[in-house]
């Protein structure tokens, strides 16, 4: 008479029992936990291989807490995420790291209001171990969420909303914006010109905000009036152009804040006669290839890694969620990323 009965599922006692390990550091084994030793992870291993031990994944979540899943949050309108390039590469960066790490992405997109309430929601329901925030602006309710809920959170950019300066506690992974601006400014000055003008990105982001300060380190007196502000799209940029040049006719150069910007800054200059670089002269910001270098002419603009950042923020991100042997928590810090200055033929 056959058994119909299947034979029962082999449990981590067992694998134990087969390595020659307390259950512990069977456990820690399985579940991809750091501080044993190599001989130990291989005799585990063997054992998981020789029984067909198969983690019970909803048993594991309970034992570690983890989903293997990450939210990846962005302000932004769908519109917008999808049609620039500048997400695509930071998204890819990430999911990348996460895959590497065998985590998953779960990618939710805040467009309106009433977006707060159902991410708060997703958030608060332990679906994920951790979120990565980024393109905040100014009065975003999330921080005030992702504090409320106590989800570990890298943010992409640095802090900028009340109560966020000084915080050690809020870490985050950005460009040396600042830094960056200042280099732009400077090659323009040493090519000789004299009214140089900005276009600077949404003043309720901390980027724009610091492109725009590092602006004002080299032009600290400089003529109001050389001074737009635009909203990282290539519309943006044309608008933008239009309204300096009918401002500042006889202005040299632009620093433009985001290299999709400069595109539509470009093709004004060009309906208004205006030769680049020989009348004016024009500076980026990002260095994404698929623009900067597609762009009439090539763009002259500040390197920002942008899928690095990605990386990063992942990895800031995970190295908060293990729990070290000893149960002391590694302190973490944030991170700025070097930008450069990468020269075309726009400036």
């Amino acid at each position: 008479m056959t058994d119909h009965h299947a034979a029962p599922r082999p449990t981590l006692e067992a694998v134990a029992e087969r390595a020659g390990v307390s259950r512990a550091t069977a456990s820690r084994v399985v579940n991809g936990g750091a501080g044993v030793r190599a001989p130990l992870v291989e005799r585990v291993q063997q054992a998981v291989a020789e029984l067909g031990y198969v983690p019970n994944q909803a048993a594991r979540t309970l034992v570690t807490r983890r989903n293997d899943a990450v939210a990846v949050i962005v302000a932004e309108p769908e519109s917008r995420v999808f049609a620039d390039p500048f997400f695509a590469q930071q998204l890819l960066g990430i999911s990348r790291e996460l895959t590497a790490q065998d985590s998953q992405l779960v990618l939710l997109l805040v467009e309106g209001t009433e977006d707060y309430d159902r991410v708060g929601r997703y958030l608060g329901g332990g679906h994920v171990d951790g979120a990565l925030v980024f393109s905040l602006h100014a009065d975003d309710p999330l921080p005030a969420i992702i504090s409320r809920i106590g989800l570990p959170t890298v943010f992409g950019g640095r802090p900028g909303w009340s109560g966020a300066e000084g915080d050690r506690n809020i870490l985050y992974v950005d460009s040396d914006n600042r830094g960056g601006a200042r280099d732009a400014v400077r090659h323009l000055a040493s090519l000789g010109r004299s009214r140089i003008a900005t276009i600077t990105g949404p003043l309720d982001q901390t980027a724009s905000v610091d492109r725009l300060d590092g602006y004002h380190d080299l032009l600290p007196d400089t003529d109001p009036r050389l001074i737009v502000e635009g909203d990282f799209s290539a519309s943006g940029g044309e608008r933008a152009m239009a309204e300096l040049l009918g401002r500042v006719p006889d202005l040299d150069a632009v620093f433009v804040a985001s290299d999709l910007m400069a595109t539509g800054a470009l093709r004004v200059l060009r309906e208004h006669g205006r030769r680049v670089p020989d009348d004016v002269a024009v500076v980026g910001f990002d260095d994404m290839a698929s623009v900067a270098e597609a762009a009439d002419p090539p763009l002259t603009t500040i390197r920002q890694d942008i899928e690095g950042m990605g990386r990063l923020m992942v990895r800031l991100l995970l190295r908060g969620l293990e729990r070290p042997e000893d149960g002391v928590p590694r302190p973490l810090s944030s991170v700025v990323i070097p930008t450069q200055l990468v020269r075309r033929t726009s400036a």
